[in-house]
């Protein structure tokens, strides 16, 4: 893929040095052509009848294979959700780890999974243990249910060893926020039972967009928390609560626009190639780092992955006058940390652009 035509796709970079895809990546404008055609046909054909409804529900069946093709596994061990924190937040509502049970996190997990990991100890009554994000591995212990944490940490760009957490008897949700379109994927590999994505992130998906990777076997054990129409493989028969078959079940709302979007946004990314993808993007982001280093600054551990954070006695000063020089970052709160999300859409100019404004 040539970086200028992928970058080319993104109408913001011609403005802005966009940074700030760990909270909401660039809308591409084959995306954005996709969702306005989805509202265009439901504003004048209606939304109403079988066949609006079919085309729904194929626009969901071709969703979930392009997810499942970036995830590394099958169309029927993805639910399609509403966020990363929504795919969270049904495992930890679905499973029940009992009183005794421990859960294994650490302390650079983000709210979107520490508050329902929280509601589900009220819930439950089982504990909950904080240990740092380097040694999760190695604090797997007898009483360990649950491994709950982030594939890449959102802190500094940190990479779970995912590996070691499978080989233990725990279960392991990942938190894949910052992993799905920024590194590679393959949930096989990774070894883990759940993997939670987001797709208004590294995917440039829309708000409201994610999935869920469930194990084949827990999908079947796992009834859908808030089971809905769409959670039916026999709706007619809706107080027998017969789920679907797999990751359906778990299935979180239906939305046309959405859904558009999100796959245009796939076969833009899947047309470029994911290995390309991600290799600009963790490069990009090693270049940043050594930069960031050169001129003095402390910067946070982290992996070969797209996030890059440093030291900053005004974090949220530095965001303001960084946004008033055209570059969008964002500070962490509680942490003194400037974060950079650096994508395959970014440039050199855009990383001395961001430089160029640190050094004024």
């Amino acid at each position: 893929m040539d970086a200028h035509a992928f970058r080319s796709q993104f109408p913001v970079l011609e403005r802005l040095a966009f940074l700030n895809a760990g909270s909401d990546g660039p809308v591409a404008a084959r995306a954005a052509a996709a969702a306005s055609a989805q509202i265009e046909r439901e504003l004048h054909e209606g939304r109403a009848g079988r066949p609006h409804f079919e085309r729904l529900i194929a626009l969901a069946s071709s969703l979930r294979g392009r997810l499942a093709r970036v995830l590394g596994c099958e169309a029927d061990e993805v639910a399609l959700t509403g966020s990363a924190t929504d795919g969270m937040s049904t495992v930890l509502s679905a499973l029940s780890l009992g009183s005794d049970a421990e859960v294994l996190t650490s302390d650079e997990e983000h709210p979107g999974l520490l508050a329902p990991l929280e509601a589900a100890r009220r819930r439950q009554g089982f504990s909950v243990r904080f240990v740092p994000f380097a040694e999760l591995a190695g604090e797997v212990g007898p009483r360990t249910r649950l491994v709950a944490c982030s594939h890449v940490s959102w802190v500094g760009g940190r990479m779970v060893d995912a590996r070691a957490l499978a080989d233990s008897d725990a279960l392991v949700l990942l938190d894949g926020a910052q992993g799905l379109g920024a590194v590679p994927v393959d949930v096989r590999e990774l070894g883990c039972d759940f993997y939670a994505a987001a797709g208004q992130k590294w995917l440039c998906g829309p708000d409201g967009s994610g999935c869920l990777y469930v194990r084949p076997d827990l999908c079947e054990e796992l009834l859908p928390p808030w089971p809905s129409y769409m959670s039916l493989a026999e709706p007619g028969r809706p107080s027998e609560l017969i789920p679907h078959p797999g990751a359906r079940r778990f299935d979180l709302g239906f939305s046309g626009p959405l859904f558009a979007w999100m796959l245009a946004s796939l076969e833009l990314f899947q047309e470029a190639g994911l290995d390309w993808v991600h290799e600009r993007g963790t490069s990009l982001a090693a270049e940043l780092t050594d930069s960031l280093r050169a001129r003095g600054l402390e910067i946070s551990p982290r992996d070969r992955t797209t996030l890059v954070s440093w030291r900053s006695d005004d974090p949220e000063g530095d965001v303001k006058r960084l946004s008033e020089a055209g570059v969008v970052v964002r500070y962490l709160p509680g942490r003194g940390l400037v974060r950079a999300s650096v994508g395959a859409w970014n440039s050199e100019d855009d990383l001395e652009r961001l430089l160029a404004a640190i050094r004024n």
